[in-house]
């Protein structure tokens, strides 16, 4: 079986998508054939403020009942598949809702958030980000994060996470963790990139790895196709072997400049930490719609099956149950 055919068949979870949600999203969800997605609701945001985009999520959730379900476990974006529905997973992309309350960790656990990365870009309560200056590494009001997450089942997610909090994490933590959208700095040098001994380092601790179709991190920048794409996860499973890899594509399908003005300010508003210049989608797989033309772009690159399988979801369904427990 090939083209729309394996991709139809396939279990399909996205990494990391943060869009500007609506019905039109999720449509391209469905059509894009997702059977889950760890989808953002929170950046800089604080406890009240995230609070208020989960009690959207779940309006959105049952308002489009006939494409989306919420996901508590593997078991649910299984199940999900069968329906033909698209499984969410919620997420952060920082620890600012927690603030300074350990009890806030389970609370937003029961509430369905499954993933959530330990600092967006810079310095926070638990540790530095990967645009910071001087990492400082892993606080000890972080460990005791990492270890309630870890009692809890929340995934610890390091990709906008500076080298040396990272390494911490990964030491501290008793359950596997992820870089749930980077790409490999040995195709391109960049801040937000992960070398390869920081590859192989998260992946020798049970670790994971999602991969990112962000233009700006591929090697051919704003020229890169679904093909680069494809090429740097092939860098990637060349140092992490191909059962720990899996896709992340950080869509912003929806968005216009002032969003990204946002997420690329330090907290939102302070200190601009970097520019993209424009941004474009990656050629081939424009919109979350053409996911498919991920799949197929596999298969030209003489990808087999079963490595198809596991890449497009997979793999990450194994270790988000080694992380949540069910």
């Amino acid at each position: 079986m090939s083209g729309a055919g394996i991709h139809t068949d396939l279990i399909v979870f996205d990494g990391l998508i943060v869009s500007n949600w609506s019905r039109e999203i999720f449509e391209d969800m469905r059509e894009g054939g997702l059977t889950g997605a760890n989808c953002t609701c929170c950046v800089w945001e604080n406890f009240a403020e995230t609070m208020r985009n989960i009690s959207d999520w779940k309006a959105w959730i049952e308002e489009n009942g006939d494409l989306l379900c919420q996901a508590y476990s593997t078991a649910d974006i299984r199940q999900a598949k069968q329906d033909g529905k698209t499984a969410i997973v919620l997420g952060f992309q920082n620890v600012s809702a927690f603030e300074d309350q350990i009890g806030y960790v389970r609370l937003f656990k029961e509430l369905g958030v499954g993933i959530v990365q330990m600092a967006y870009n810079t310095q926070n309560l638990i540790g530095s980000g990967c645009y910071e200056t001087t990492d400082s590494g892993l606080s000890d009001f972080g460990r005791e994060i990492v270890a309630e997450m870890n009692r809890v089942g929340i995934m610890c997610d390091l990709s906008h996470v500076g080298a040396q909090t990272s390494d911490d994490v990964i030491h501290a933590s008793t359950k596997p963790v992820c870089y749930s959208h980077i790409a490999p700095a040995g195709l391109k040098e960049h801040p937000r990139n992960k070398s390869d001994a920081q590859i192989r380092t998260i992946v020798e601790k049970g670790g994971f790895v999602g991969v990112t179709m962000f233009p700006p991190f591929l090697a051919r920048g704003i020229d890169s196709t679904v093909d680069d794409y494809v090429a740097a996860m092939d860098y990637v499973i060349n140092v992490a072997g191909e059962e720990s890899v899996g896709y992340g594509t950080d869509f912003t399908q929806g968005y216009d400049k002032p969003f990204f003005e946002w997420i690329t300010m330090d907290k939102g508003y302070a200190r601009k930490l970097t520019e993209f210049g424009e941004i474009i989608s990656l050629s081939g797989i424009e919109r979350i719609r053409n996911t498919g033309n991920l799949t197929a772009a596999m298969e030209k690159a003489g990808w087999k099956a079963d490595r198809i399988a596991k890449v497009m979801g997979g793999n990450w369904l194994r270790v988000l149950k080694d992380v949540w427990g069910k």
